[in-house]
């Protein structure tokens, strides 16, 4: 099968970040969170090290991922910075997504790249997840959740490895949004 330059064009284009709030009651099937995952184990990685890492939350585990989100929250915003509208969002979000996947990287262990290159590989794995989601007409949206990033214990992170944000998924009703980019020939220079 061979895509077109218009169609990959397309889907590049089409990809935006779609956010919780504007996601509908509707379960993503196990074999697309599947196939978003296996999308995301083709990206590139330098020397092979394949640092990504996913946790995958669905069902109930989504509410355990919320609870966690705002009790952090609350640790963090103690006093005058609470405020409880942040709180609830925070346990509300993973709830009103259909799938949230913890994006994770593993240090390769003989360092045999720069750590800037393995952050750059899952970037490109997200980036495919991103595009997958796309093509199923499935929001998501890469969340860098700081607090999350500390919490070693939750996501059970082994050694070398360290959470880079939640990308949270699910079905909206949403109508197709355009793009905003400035003009490419801003950001180049021709040498």
């Amino acid at each position: 099968m061979s895509f077109t330059p218009e169609q990959t064009t397309e889907l590049i284009r089409r990809r935006r970040a779609i956010f919780p709030k504007t996601y509908i009651d509707k379960p993503i099937p196990k074999a697309i969170i599947e196939e978003v995952l296996e999308n995301a184990n083709w990206a590139p990685t330098h020397r092979f090290t394949e640092p990504w890492r996913f946790r995958v939350f669905t069902g109930d585990s989504r509410a355990r991922l919320g609870e966690r989100l705002a009790e952090l929250y609350k640790m963090k915003a103690q006093g005058e910075l609470f405020s409880e509208r942040k709180y609830e969002k925070n346990l509300q979000k993973p709830l009103r997504s259909g799938c949230v996947i913890a994006i994770c990287m593993q240090r390769d262990p003989g360092e045999s790249v720069p750590e800037w290159e393995e952050v750059a590989a899952v970037a490109c794995a997200v980036q495919n997840m991103w595009l997958t989601c796309t093509a199923h007409s499935i929001g998501s949206y890469w969340s860098s959740a700081k607090a999350l990033q500390q919490d070693r214990e939750f996501l059970n992170l082994q050694e070398g490895e360290r959470c880079l944000g939640l990308f949270y998924m699910g079905y909206h009703n949403l109508p197709e949004l355009p793009g905003k980019r400035g003009p490419i020939e801003e950001k180049v220079t021709w040498m």
